[in-house]
Formats: structure tokens, sequence, C-alpha cells
């Protein structure tokens, strides 16, 4: 309810911004550092057509006066993606003749909730109406020329989105799928195979019988180049030397705090006495004495007790008027709480039924009911409430209109005076516990239960931040110092060793990235490493949040190749396991499966009625390649030994039991091709990046 209140209260322009999602970028820090240098006038290039960098920040500069909370390079990564599919769509624009008008444009707008369904873009019968939107776009032609120039620049993208709308429903209407496509799908799903067979894991041989060299890894990975393609990385690992306070700090931090609670002696200069001021207990003006001595200002606000900290509400809610809890630690503070006041329903706890109509504040297009049926069936729901307060989770599950609170059964806990609109507003807070009624708001009818009030307190607090003091900081700057330069001279791994310091390794750290694993955002070492004059083994000091990180580069991988580390834990296992493959075929000779069984201890196994859509062997795994080798082999014939997922097999065919033919495939001919459109848009974006040619100069950016 609250959301669907604020609907109404929100900036226009705004909810075409962020309802888009289709501008929601920024860059300022690029622009404000000098943006790209001079070596390339060009973000990139798409298939010979170039991303000019003026174009890219005019856009992005735009954005980032309307959205806020996304870093730059976040924003970076976003534009060049959202610049390289527009190129390489429009290509195929272009070919397919795809042209689009204002109306196209203006149902882009349409399509979205936000838009469609605030109340100022409305018909008499709720639905969009153009007009109204072409005249607000109108106005703020008139009354707002800069934001109607950033709005008119940022139409072509809402014109792409158009183009490609179109562009892939011409996609989807041509997928096709063929009964033949269907037939085999309904045989791959219901045939049945059972067999017998015997299996050796690949975990019986030893490691150590099957090694595999760095040399090798390099050789499959460059034979499949393709599928191990990789972007330029870079490997690394660092110490964290945190710049946290000691004990003895914490403890004069407390001290500190505590003497706030006694009176206090000072020299006056005016009357060249001495002054007796009041401590926290005894302070008349409150509000002056928090904000004095507190790094976080007096708050008025009234707050249940659920919402106090866990470990100290018990005792802060129990206090009188004028008495202190505390010192006491909470979220990094020490603390100073005083009672100042009590107020009784300061909140509430409701649950509601929402029975919208056509017509309605933001409809739900889907609904069709008049504003009389809606009426009728809150009433109804009424009776049932009425008669068994106990199901109103469930009706209120699968009759409520309200999204937000239709997963908690139409419960909203910690409702404040004000927070809903006024009729709902006035029955909760006007009624008693228990009491269950309909009212009547824009939204449409809802069934309402009171199910709580809650008391809240209003509270003093005394908040200091606990940090170290400036001699533990020195203290620790001088030792990540130290690190950072025997470091240089020491192996990385022993210097973090003699300190006790834990190393975090990173792999893969691509040159775009901005988080770093374990530190957050912290572009300024990903630039480092990325360096040309960084080498393999440079160690670097940063001043970070949490303290200081003493980095190295590990690894530096710009082979075009995933690196030896990463290959380690994918491709190292598929050779290990080819190797293995030929040492166990070695011991799978034998006149029979029982034979190649007792000679290897192993057993008979069977396999009863798998399907090649479900290719899975009881107490094995997935074997895709030895059920198909299965449905491949004649009843009572023994395959030669299968290399499979997990092990080696000998199969023994038993027989296939053939699903009965269906007097058509109309359903699995309908699953199919919409399984096929549902896929198109990825497919068809993958399919343009694999054939392009996109040269990339977002590296310029922090040159």
């Amino acid at each position: 309810m609250a959301v669907l209140q604020k609907i109404r209260q929100r900036s226009l322009l705004l909810i075409l911004i962020i309802g888009l999602s289709l501008l929601a970028f920024i860059i300022g820090d690029i622009i404000n550092s000098g943006g790209f240098g001079s070596v390339s006038r060009n973000v990139g290039s798409v298939n010979g057509e170039n991303i000019p960098v003026q174009d890219f920040l005019q856009k992005v500069n735009d954005l980032s006066k309307q959205q806020q909370g996304i870093s730059p390079t976040q924003a970076a990564n976003a534009i060049w993606n959202q610049e390289v599919e527009n190129i390489l769509f429009g290509e195929r624009f272009e070919k397919a003749g795809i042209r689009v008008s204002n109306d196209h444009v203006l149902n882009m707008y349409a399509q979205n909730p936000q838009i469609a369904q605030n109340p100022q873009f409305q018909n008499a019968l709720g639905k969009f109406d153009k007009a109204k939107f072409k005249e607000f776009l109108a106005n703020m032609k008139t009354t707002n020329p800069a934001q109607w120039e950033m709005v008119e620049r940022s139409t072509p993208m809402v014109e792409n989105a158009a183009k490609k709308q179109l562009y892939i429903a011409m996609l989807k209407a041509g997928f096709v799928a063929t009964d033949t496509e269907a037939k085999a799908k309904y045989s791959e799903e219901n045939d049945k195979v059972s067999f017998d067979y015997v299996y050796l894991p690949y975990t019986v041989v030893n490691d150590n019988e099957a090694k595999v060299s760095d040399d090798e890894i390099i050789a499959y990975m460059k034979k499949n180049e393709k599928k191990y393609k990789s972007e330029p990385s870079r490997d690394i690992e660092y110490v964290l030397i945190e710049n946290k306070p000691s004990k003895e700090d914490e403890a004069e931090m407390k001290s500190r705090i505590d003497a706030l609670l006694a009176p206090r002696i000072v020299y006056n200069s005016e009357t060249k006495k001495n002054d007796t001021l009041p401590g926290f207990r005894e302070v008349t003006n409150v509000e002056e004495f928090v904000n004095n001595n507190s790094d976080i200002k007096f708050d008025t606000t009234y707050v249940a007790k659920k919402d106090l900290p866990v470990e100290h509400a018990e005792q802060i809610y129990n206090l009188v008027p004028g008495q202190v809890y505390g010192s006491y630690v909470d979220n990094g503070y020490y603390k100073l709480t005083r009672m100042m006041k009590r107020k009784a329903n300061a909140t509430a706890k409701a649950s509601h039924i929402l029975i919208a109509y056509a017509g309605g504040a933001a409809p739900n297009p889907n609904i069709k009911r008049t504003k009389e049926e809606a009426k009728a069936k809150a009433e109804d729901l009424l009776k049932q409430v009425q008669a068994n307060p106990e199901k109103f989770a469930e009706l209120a599950r699968t009759n409520t209109d309200d999204p937000g609170s239709a997963q908690t059964g139409g419960e909203y806990d910690n409702i404040t005076p004000g927070q809903m609109v006024k009729p709902f507003n006035d029955f909760v807070f006007n009624n008693p516990i228990g009491k269950i009624g309909v009212v009547e708001t824009d939204f449409g009818f809802h069934v309402i239960k009171v199910t709580g009030k809650n008391e809240a307190v209003q509270l003093a607090t005394i908040a200091q931040k606990i940090q170290p003091s400036d001699s533990t900081s020195d203290n620790i700057f001088t030792q990540a110092t130290k690190m950072e330069m025997d470091a240089q001279e020491k192996p990385f791994a022993d210097v973090a060793k003699s300190l006790k310091m834990n190393i975090v390794p990173v792999n893969k750290l691509m040159y775009n990235d901005e988080n770093v694993q374990g530190l957050g955002s912290q572009r300024g070492i990903v630039v480092w490493a990325f360096n040309e004059d960084t080498k393999k083994g440079d160690v670097k000091k940063f001043d970070v949040p949490q303290g200081h990180v003493i980095a190295t580069v590990k690894n530096i991988n710009d082979n075009g190749l995933i690196s030896l580390e990463e290959a380690k834990t994918t491709v190292l296992p598929i050779l290990r396991n080819q190797k293995k493959a030929e040492i166990l075929k070695k011991k799978m000779t034998g006149g029979s499966l029982e034979a190649v069984a007792q000679k290897n201890g192993s057993s008979v196994l069977s396999a009863t009625d798998v399907t090649f859509a479900a290719p899975n062997i009881p107490n094995v795994g997935p074997e895709a390649k030895v059920i198909g080798k299965a449905f491949g082999l004649a009843a009572g014939k023994t395959s030669a030994p299968i290399e499979g997922q997990s092990g080696v097999f000998l199969i023994r065919a038993k027989n296939i039991t053939k699903a009965p033919e269906l007097p058509n495939y109309a359903t699995y001919t309908a699953r199919l091709k919409q399984e096929g459109r549902g896929s198109v848009p990825s497919r068809i974006s993958t399919a343009l990046r694999n054939r392009a040619e996109i040269e990339d100069n977002r590296a310029e950016l922090n040159q």
C-alpha cells in the first residue's frame, strides 16, 4: 500500500529515466578526470563503426544528472554494452529495412507500468492516454528546456529499443518447429533403454599415475581455443592490514564517554569562576548536549522495541523517562541512551486484502471487474474472514491485488500514522486490535484486519564511533609500509607468514572489473595490476577504507587464453581423466561383463528404463555418452569400453522399449516452438557478438 500511494508522488522525469531501464548510468568522475587521453578519439569500434568519445561522454553525462548510486566503472561498462548492442542490431535493422514511427516510440513508454499506470497519463477507463503524454512532453519543452534537451537526446535510444522489439518479433515469427523434431523430442523423453554394465570410476587410479604437465594443458587450450578464449586478465594476491583500534584505544573511548554521565567542573572565563555542568542524566537541554557530544545528531523519531539493538532492547525499553543506559557497544559505536518519552499506538500492524477494479489508481491491466463487482467480492471475503479469522492469510494470498503484500498473507507491520492512504490509515488507528472491516480507497476495496498496536519510545543517544587513536593508526601505517618494502626483496608469502597475515588470492581479474574480492570497489588496484609498467611479482601498498592493502601480481595473462591457474580447475581434470581412461580400458578385457567384473573386483550392475532426455545411471549420475551408446546397441551385444563422465563403462544391451506412437505431436511441436522463440533474444545477441570485430579502447579511460 505504501508503495502504491507513492506512485502518484514521483517525479515524472525520474519515472521516464528509471522506467525505461535504458538510461541508468553515470560517468561524472570520468569526465571530471579528463576522460580519454590523446591516444584515441574513440571509445572503441564495432565492425569498423567508431564510438566517439564525446558522444559517449555526452550521453552518460546527461544521465548522471538524473541517476545516482552507480559507480563510474559500472556506468562505463554498461554504456559500452549498450553502444555495442546498438551498432550490432543497427546493422540488422538497416538490412531488414526496419523503421519506427512516433507511435512505436510512445508504445515503448506505454509498455512500462510505472508510466502507463501513472494516473496523470490515464483516461477515464484507466488506460494509457498517448495524447496526455504528448501534452506533458510539449509542456516540458517550453517550461523546462534543459530537461527537454536531455529527453530529446535520449530519444534515439528509445527508438532503438522499439526497433529491436520489432526485429526480435520478426525473428520469433520465423522460428518454427516441425513434426519430425517434435516426434524426436517425444522419443528422447519416452523411449527407454535397459542394460547391464561394469563401471570403473576414474578415482580408482591415483592422480600421480596420470600426471598432466602445464605444456599439455596449454596445448589442449590452444587446440580448443574458442572454448578457452579469454580477455587479458591478472591473478593477484593481497594482505589486508586493518586500521582498527587497539584494546587501549577502546578502553580510553569507554572512559571518555562514561565521563559524560557525571557533572563536570569547567572554568568560566566571563565570571572567572569554576562552573559545575550537569552530566547526561541531569542535563535539561538534552538535544544540545547530545549534538555537542555525539557523532550522530539527536533524533526525535519514536521507535518500537523491535527496532532497538537486539542485545540491549530489553534494558533500554524498560527505562523510565530520565534514566540512562550505558555505556554499551552497538554497530561500531560506544553509546549512552537516555529515555525521553513514551507514546501509545505509535505504530500498528494490520493485514489487508485489496480488491481492485478497472479504472482504479495504479490498475493491473489484467483486472476487468467493475467497481460494483469489486465491492461485492470484498464484502463476500469479509463474511468469510469474520466466520473464520484464521483463514485471513490464506484468503489474502489467493485473492489480493496488492503484489507488495501477497506473499506475507496481506500483512503490513510497523505502519506509522500517515503512511497509508487516509481511509486505510483511519481504520487501522481508530479501531481496536481484532477489528475487521471493509474500506474504500482510490486503489479499490480493502478487507482489513487490525492485528496489533505498538508503543514506541523517544530516545536520546550519544554515539561515538570506535576509532583507532592517531598513535595506533601511525603504527599500523608503519607496519604496512614495512611489509611493502620487505616484500620487494623477499617472497611475498614469506613476509606475510612472518607477520601472521592471511593472503587472499584473486584470480582472473579483468581490466574492466571494479570490485576486488574481499575489498569491494577498488578500481585503483585493478588499474595498477594492468599498468604496462607493472610486472609479475611487483608489490604495492594501497590505502582502503578498511586500512591498508599490500598487493602483488602473481600472474599476467595476455595470451588470449584463460590463465593456467584457472585452467587447472577446468582443463586439468579433463586431461587427467583421459589418461586414467587409457589405464582403465586396459583392465577391461575378458570374454564377458562378468569376467571383467571379477578381474577388477567389481560387480555387474543394471540400469533399467533410462531415457535419453534424462541420461542418469543409478548411483553414478549423468552419463549421456553411455546412454547414447546403449540406444545404438543391439540386444545382447556388448560394447567396447566407453569413456564416460565419471569413469569407464562396459555395457551389454538388454532391450529398448519404444514409446507408443501418438495420434499427433502438436503439444510437443508447440512446446519446442515456444522454447525456441523464448531463446531468440539471447541467442541473436550472442551470435552477433561472436561474429563481430570489436575494438575496445576503454583502457584509455584511466591513462
